[in-house]
């Protein structure tokens, strides 16, 4: 019986510290604001995929829900970049050969981490 009050405090300690708020962040429930590409994005670059999957989030964060999973060799259209994350555009085929993650609300492009991605054509400077 002790050990099994030790393994739940250990438990509930775990849970308490998981729902605390990273300082300085705001706390938005694990979802980010989305940022879509403007209608007329002019398509900068080409990108692909070279790792197993490379997650397209709605945002340029990992706070940001996560549209579909990329499949390796997907090639995507960069429309813009913040930082470290890149802006690509969806298209109707990601929707067949990509893993949803969840009900698409017909977003358009996804931001996705320069690591997970290679250019296909140089990024313009």
């Amino acid at each position: 019986m002790i050990f099994s009050a030790a393994a739940v405090a250990l438990v509930l300690a775990g849970i308490a510290h998981a729902q605390t708020p990273a300082k300085g962040q705001p706390q938005k429930g694990g979802q980010g604001t989305a940022v879509p590409a403007p209608a007329d994005a002019k398509v900068l670059a080409q990108v692909r995929v070279p790792v197993g999957h490379a997650n397209v989030h709605t945002g340029p964060s990992t706070g940001n829900e996560v549209l579909v999973l990329a499949p390796r060799g997907a090639v995507m259209p960069m429309v813009g970049r913040r930082g470290e994350w890149v802006q690509v555009l969806i298209s109707p085929e990601m929707r067949k050969t990509g893993i949803p993650m969840r009900w698409y609300d017909n977003e358009t492009s996804g931001w996705v981490h320069d690591s997970t991605v290679e250019f296909v054509t140089p990024e313009p400077k």
